[in-house]
């Protein structure tokens, strides 16, 4: 199955593509009616009508419609236009709206209103304090930001599953990353989007900068650029850094693993798991669950199965190469588990059926996945996603901000695969036996349990290491 094909089926309408349109309509029985019939026709979903306005004769609306695309948005509009008496004074999408002007801003967090206010914020009190940090350099976490601040490195070579977009196109994203971090864990985190997708300059860079920062975060740098440039930023410097398209992608999926397992009463070291997608998301997750226990994985790229006599493998690849050649299709056969961070629609409902009873599918392709959920919904135990608009989301938000808030809190020089296995354990362990069941293996996003939990699990694995300095 192609791309196109898996277009055609009817995805569900989501707030990331909604509309609003003003109206004015006739104040006359009837015409609500029209207006949500029209709507609904070409499959929209109205999440919210307000009446703004009603005269005797006239009703102004606002409407909020959700759909499935830019496109479906626009073929929403026309087809409103198109109802008789009804007027359309304005529309806007709401997405592009939030973010106009940017999703972040700093504050300061003392007021300014005397004269002494400013001679101890400033000059010439902050000298005193400089000189502070001078004589004794790790009070920079007692006195300054670098305590609770994170640096979201981006050279925007993989923005999202969109591709190269570059350093300004990412913006966003790392803008809406840095909300996250401060919404669930308190960390003031800031984009630092690179005009380079020089190796050796966005080393330099990052090491240049990193004096303000308690960690690193690396975010949507393509493979196999990040592996260096993650391996070499943990080298030479001695702050956390962590590159959450791997580990975090990594952690959540194996906590939403682990209580898969539960349900269909299968083991780490036994399940045979087939992964779709070699980048830096793939291998890292291979490198966890291989960390775990997991004994058979077998990974496929765009060429079919990454097998021993490919002569065209990066040593991330090679390290995971089994004996068995083919294709996806062939990988999947018997497999227990099949994890996608790859590509839309690769994944047939005939592919799903070869694989062994109960199996557990984690189609995780954003915003399209490798294959329905539709689909094969009486054909898995389990379905997972990367949207958040069908169950088992599996979600990067439930990793990062509590394993950063840890290691910044207990001043770890790095981030380990150890924390890392502990950070998914502490995740999986919030959902209570009596609680679990096929569409809840990951607590919600909005869990406030989860960055508390998986802080104390990264801060108890990096005391265990001895690489804890608090």
């Amino acid at each position: 199955m192609n791309a196109s094909k898996t277009e055609m089926v009817n995805l569900n309408p989501t707030s990331s593509f909604s509309i609003s349109m003003h109206l004015e309509v006739p104040n006359r029985s009837g015409m609500l009616a029209s207006i949500a019939q029209g709507i609904a026709s070409i499959g929209g979903n109205i999440s919210s009508l307000d009446i703004t306005e009603q005269t005797r004769n006239l009703s102004r609306i606002d409407v909020t419609v959700d759909a499935t695309s830019t496109e479906h948005g626009d073929r929403i509009v026309e087809v409103v236009k198109m109802i008789p008496e009804v007027r359309l004074t304005s529309t806007f999408d709401r997405t592009m709206q939030l973010h106009r002007g940017g999703k972040i801003r700093m504050e300061s967090k003392i007021p300014l209103t005397r004269q002494s206010d400013l001679a101890m914020a400033y000059t010439p009190g902050v000298g005193r304090v400089c000189m502070a940090i001078a004589n004794e350099p790790e009070r920079v976490y007692e006195l300054t930001i670098k305590c609770n601040t994170v640096a979201i490195v981006t050279d925007g070579s993989a923005v999202l599953g969109l591709g190269n977009l570059g350093a300004a196109a990412s913006m966003p994203v790392m803008e809406g990353k840095a909300m996250l971090f401060k919404e669930f864990a308190g960390l003031d985190a800031f984009p630092i989007c690179l005009d380079t997708q020089d190796t050796e300059e966005i080393i330099k860079t990052v090491k240049h900068l990193a004096p303000v920062f308690g960690g690193i975060n690396l975010e949507d740098i393509a493979a196999p650029r990040c592996f260096e440039i993650e391996a070499r930023l943990r080298q030479e410097l001695d702050i956390p850094v962590f590159h959450d398209d791997q580990h975090g992608t990594a952690i959540v999926t194996l906590a939403a693993l682990m209580n898969s397992l539960k349900l269909v009463k299968k083991s780490l070291n036994t399940v045979k798991i087939t992964i779709n997608g070699a980048g830096a998301a793939g291998i890292a997750i291979a490198k966890l669950f291989t960390t775990a226990g997991v004994e058979h994985i077998c990974i496929c790229d765009s060429k079919g199965i990454i097998s021993t006599s490919r002569t065209d493998l990066n040593p991330e690849k090679q390290e995971f190469a089994v004996e068995q050649t083919g294709t996806l299709a062939d990988a999947m056969v018997g497999a227990d588990v099949f994890l996608g961070v790859s590509a839309p629609g690769v994944v047939t409902p005939e592919m799903v059926k070869s694989m062994a009873k109960d199996a557990i599918v984690f189609a995780m392709a954003n915003p399209i996945p490798e294959i329905q959920p539709e689909l094969i919904s009486n054909d898995v135990a389990v379905m997972a996603t990367g949207r958040s608009d069908y169950p088992n989301q599996i979600n990067n938000v439930l990793a990062f901000p509590g394993v950063f808030r840890g290691a910044i809190d207990c001043r770890a020089n790095q981030i380990t695969i150890n924390m890392c296995l502990e950070a998914a354990k502490a995740i999986a362990s919030l959902i209570n036996p009596n609680e679990l069941n096929r569409e809840y293996i990951v607590p919600s996003v909005f869990d406030k349990r989860v960055a508390t939990a998986v802080a104390s699990a990264v801060q108890k694995a990096a005391r265990e290491e001895g690489i804890a300095k608090y």
